[in-house]
C-alpha cells in the first residue's frame, strides 16, 4: 500500500503547483482567488499526509476560511476596476525576469533531486502532529522564525495604513453637474459638499 501514499503526494503536489501558477498568471482576480484556494487545500492535504492534523485544520480554517473570503470581499467591492488594464510597458523585462526565475528554479530542483537520498522509516512519537507537540516545536526551535514572521506582518500592517492615509489627500474626480443633490467628498475640508448649485440655477432660469 506504499504506492497509494506516493500517488496521493504527487496528486496534491501537482494540484498545489497548478493552483500557484493560476494565482500568479491569471488576469481575472476571481480566478486568481480560486487558484489560491486550490493551492491552500492541496497544502492541507500534504499536511495530512505528514500526520499533522492540527496544521491541516489551521490551513483550512485560517487561509481557506478567512484569507480567501477576505480577498473575495475586496474583489466584490472593487467591482470591474479590479481587473488590471492590459499594459505592455516593460513586457520584455517581465518576460526576461520570469524566464530567468524559471530556469533558476528548475536548476535548483535538479540539484536537489540529485542529492536526495531515501530516508529510512522510523517510529514516530505518540503525540506526533498533536497540538502539544506543535506548540513545543513552535516555541522552542521555531521561536525566532515565529517572532520574525510576527514582525513582518506588523510592518505590512503599518505600511498598508501609511499608504491608505497617503491616498486620502488626493483630489477626487467631481461628479457631473447635471446630477443635483449628489454629495462628493471635499479633499480640503474632509466632509461632504452637496451639489445644489445646478438645481438653484435651474430654478432661477
Amino acid at each position: 500500500m506504499l504506492w497509494v501514499g506516493q500517488v496521493y503526494f504527487y496528486v496534491c503536489a501537482v494540484v498545489a503547483v497548478v493552483g500557484a501558477v493560476a494565482t500568479v498568471a491569471s488576469r481575472n482576480p476571481i480566478r486568481g482567488a480560486m487558484g489560491l484556494l486550490l493551492m491552500i487545500v492541496s497544502i492541507a492535504g500534504l499536511f495530512l499526509e505528514l500526520n499533522a492534523q492540527f496544521l491541516a485544520a489551521i490551513q483550512l480554517i485560517v487561509y481557506a476560511g478567512a484569507i480567501v473570503v477576505l480577498f473575495l470581499f475586496v474583489i466584490m467591492l472593487l467591482g470591474p476596476s479590479a481587473v488590471a488594464p492590459r499594459d505592455k510597458r516593460g513586457l520584455v523585462g517581465r518576460v526576461i525576469g520570469g524566464t530567468t526565475f524559471g530556469i533558476a528554479m528548475l536548476g535548483g530542483m535538479t540539484l536537489l533531486i540529485g542529492k536526495i537520498s531515501p530516508v529510512a522509516p522510523r517510529r514516530l512519537d505518540a503525540d506526533f502532529g498533536s497540538i502539544d507537540a506543535f506548540g513545543r516545536a513552535l516555541f522552542s526551535d521555531g521561536v525566532v522564525p515565529f517572532e520574525l514572521a510576527s514582525a513582518l506582518l506588523m510592518v505590512a500592517v503599518v505600511g498598508a495604513v501609511a499608504v491608505a492615509r497617503g491616498k486620502q489627500g488626493e483630489e477626487h474626480a467631481p461628479l457631473p453637474s447635471g446630477q443635483p443633490g449628489l454629495a462628493v467628498r471635499s479633499p480640503r475640508k474632509g466632509g461632504f459638499v452637496e451639489l445644489t448649485a445646478t438645481r438653484q440655477e435651474g430654478h432661477a432660469k
